[in-house]
């Protein structure tokens, strides 16, 4: 799959507009995610702080474990943004779950408020990854 660059700058926008729906009390730090499924379906996400901050929830994992209870197997492309002067990066803990539903194939666009954006795959994020292949 390939996108064009108005694909790519609609999808940041609308990540963007759900920058606002954080629940971010404690870092004031919002990041939302935009992730496409294998089946074309869009499924959205926002960091949701606790006070036990163990509890918090990335965007990133917040899309996919929605994605996940919608029939989601795979993603297509994952859209990630925040209030950042550069495209934002997840962190580690969110890495291995984006790995555990992508492949080759799967593109991640990581981007900031200012729809400055980078392409990335799995592999430049986690190189040497652990997956299922792995265990077999």
């Amino acid at each position: 799959m390939s996108l064009n660059e108005n694909e790519i700058l609609s999808y940041i926008n609308e990540v963007n507009l759900l920058l606002k729906n954080a629940y971010v009390p404690y870092s004031q730090f919002p990041v939302a995610a935009l992730l496409i499924d294998d089946n074309g379906c869009k499924h959205k996400g926002v960091n949701v702080e606790n006070a036990s901050f163990g509890l918090t929830i990335c965007a990133e994992r917040n899309a996919i474990t929605t994605a996940i209870t919608e029939n989601m197997k795979k993603i297509k492309v994952l859209v990630i943004t925040g209030n950042t002067p550069e495209p934002i990066s997840p962190c580690g803990a969110c890495r291995q779950v984006i790995r555990e539903f992508s492949d080759k194939d799967t593109i991640i666009i990581l981007a900031n408020k200012d729809n400055k954006y980078k392409i990335a795959s799995i592999e430049e994020l986690l190189p040497y990854s652990f997956s299922a292949e792995n265990l077999e």
